[in-house]
């Protein structure tokens, strides 16, 4: 077993154990050449190999487990399609497949076409939408979003700023779907997650023999994404004589293993990000200018959460379908607890949103979210009330939009008067830029020089 994918293309993971069957899922995909494939043996392994990132889809045989590997799939922090392989029909076995969250279920040889169209059809939405991980209409994201369009087919380095728990890593794999690697490796690296002493061969791998321990050779996270995109994930925190380093593979494009010396080269989009900033860094000595220069080309300033509180009620559906039991419709949330999430600050953000959204869902009982399902901090988070009359003649989803217009207004409103109508000042209160927030005006018809009336 080969366990690297072919990086230029859709990688797919083949878990299977060795023989036929393993042999006929490698060549079903091998027909087609937009993908790459690895495999594994068995639930263990594959959950190492999904770990590492750059899967886009698993073929898992019951045989290995089947179930278990897709149910692992749907616990990721951003779930892999999946699907079940068999080698007999089985309609228990195909019912239990889609309770536990696969695609679908395939017996082989009979399912090959149908499977052979899963798989494309997989391919093809991994790189018509590079924006599919992130819910937002909040208008700097779209801006953002076109910044992404159209810095995604170059080979620029790109910086992305933004408080934890904001998607910097869902904005740095939009990046990649946008790329001409796209079908390349994504391969993320918490930096501030590895130990300073092991940074070094986490990130270019070491010979057998270079250190203590170092048993065999070790392939680091810069070859595995060659062909695609390396995301150094809180770059503030890498130790200054690593600063070099990646500075000078940034330059040269090349590098040698721990106790190595043939150069290594590879063709690697870096995407780095950081909660901090780097400018700050810079000045206090703690990060080199030269790097950060070679970093920041374009830079990606996501917003925090608080200043984007109308994508809310959008990432509550989203985070309802996403834990939605098994066999069981998704949760609806009530119109007193959406005002009360679209109230709090949220210093977490969407991370800290997800799991108060998660916890409703799998610990109550029930088809409704209500205010004492949600966290205390979150549940006495009211400015005050917002009426809401509950129509049931309408869907649920468009009195949740217009609770927060309601709450949207208010907070322009309060934010106007504030700054006695001044738009730019107002405008930096509710996190929007000056254009955003006139817009903003002009549809929920604000009279700003009313405001200004009041000096």
């Amino acid at each position: 077993m080969d366990p690297t994918p072919d990086r230029a293309r859709f990688c797919a993971l083949l878990v299977a154990p060795p023989g036929p069957a393993r042999d006929a899922l490698r060549a079903l995909l091998a027909a087609d050449p937009r993908f790459g494939v690895t495999e594994a043996p068995d639930g263990a392994a594959a959950r190492e190999r999904l770990a590492d990132g750059g899967v886009g889809l698993v073929l898992a045989h019951a045989e290995a487990g089947g179930l278990d590997v897709v149910r692992h799939t749907h616990r990721l922090r951003r779930p892999v399609p999946a699907t079940v392989v068999a080698d007999k029909p089985d309609v228990r076995a195909a019912v239990e497949a889609v309770r536990a969250g696969a695609a679908d279920f395939f017996v082989l040889p009979g399912d090959a076409d149908r499977l052979k169209a899963f798989a494309a059809s997989v391919a093809a939405a991994a790189g018509a939408d590079p924006f599919r991980g992130i819910v937002s209409r909040h208008p700097k994201m779209l801006d953002l979003f076109e910044l992404i369009r159209d810095v995604g087919p170059t080979a620029t380095t790109v910086l992305i700023q933004g408080e934890t728990g904001t998607g910097k890593e869902e904005a740095a794999r939009a990046v990649h779907a946008a790329s001409a690697g796209r079908t390349g490796p994504f391969v993320a690296v918490h930096c501030a997650a590895v130990p300073e002493t092991l940074l070094e061969s986490e990130l270019f791998g070491h010979e057998k023999g270079a250190f203590t321990g170092a048993d065999r050779q070790r392939i680091g996270k810069f070859e595995l994404a060659d062909g695609g995109t390396l995301f150094l994930d809180e770059i503030g925190d890498v130790p200054p004589l690593m600063q070099v380093k990646l500075l000078r593979v940034l330059q040269e494009r090349r590098f040698e293993r721990v106790g190595g010396t043939e150069a290594v080269r590879v063709d690697v989009r870096v995407v780095a990000a950081t909660n901090q900033s780097l400018r700050r860094l810079v000045r206090t000595g703690r990060f080199r200018e030269d790097l950060y220069y070679r970093l920041n080309v374009v830079r990606l300033d996501l917003p925090p959460l608080r200043a984007r509180a109308e994508d809310i009620p959008a990432l509550v559906e989203h985070f309802c379908r996403k834990y939605a039991r098994p066999n069981a419709p998704p949760k609806a949330v009530a119109p007193g607890a959406l005002e009360r999430l679209v109230a709090y600050p949220w210093p977490g953000n969407i991370r800290e949103l997800e799991n108060a959204v998660e916890r409703a869902c799998v610990v109550h009982a029930g088809g409704v979210i209500e205010p004492d399902h949600l966290p205390p901090e979150v549940s006495r988070a009211m400015t005050g009330p917002v009426p809401t009359r509950v129509d049931l003649t309408r869907p649920l989803k468009d009195v949740l939009r217009d609770a927060t217009a309601q709450i949207e207004k208010r907070y322009i409103r309060r934010a106007l008067r504030k700054t006695r109508g001044h738009v730019g000042r107002a405008a930096k209160l509710c996190g929007y830029c000056r254009r955003s927030l006139t817009a903003k005006i002009a549809e929920y018809h604000i009279d700003r020089l009313a405001f200004a009336a009041r000096r």
